[in-house]
């Protein structure tokens, strides 16, 4: 819960520096379970867009709200998740590539990042201390 809080106040919209697993999949995590919750009350309170033939589409008020109030705190964990592998936020063009692109991102997202300061800045687990304290 202090990695999504965090990604929502101090870092808001930052999209420098390094982000690392855990920050990540905590952010992520409770964001579903924020977009779930915006949905259910959303289908509970009738405010829902209907598709066609009248089909629900569960968006309603409540998540619509809730994606725009995230977008810039989600690109910017995303930005830093990549920056922690040693990779550019130019990568994520490849989510434009249908099946494949996500699948690699989806790799890229669950790799360790690199050890040590890379060309983003210091390790986020270590805070840019010798590793060699850690073995």
């Amino acid at each position: 819960m202090n990695y999504f809080l965090t990604c929502l106040t101090s870092k808001y919209v930052a999209f420098s520096g390094r982000a690392r697993r855990a920050e990540y999949w905590y952010y992520t995590l409770f964001l579903i379970i924020a977009w779930i919750l915006a949905s259910v009350a959303d289908m509970l309170l009738g405010v829902t867009i209907d598709g066609p033939n009248g089909v629900s589409s569960g968006l309603g008020a409540f998540t619509i709200i809730l994606s725009l109030g995230t977008l810039l705190p989600s690109l910017g964990v995303l930005v830093r998740r990549l920056h922690d592998t040693d990779r550019s936020a130019w990568w994520l063009l490849l989510y434009l590539i249908p099946l494949i692109g996500p699948l690699v991102m989806l790799v890229f997202l669950v790799l360790k990042g690199t050890d040590g300061e890379n060309q983003y800045g210091a390790d986020p687990i270590t805070g840019g201390v010798d590793q060699e304290v850690f073995k």
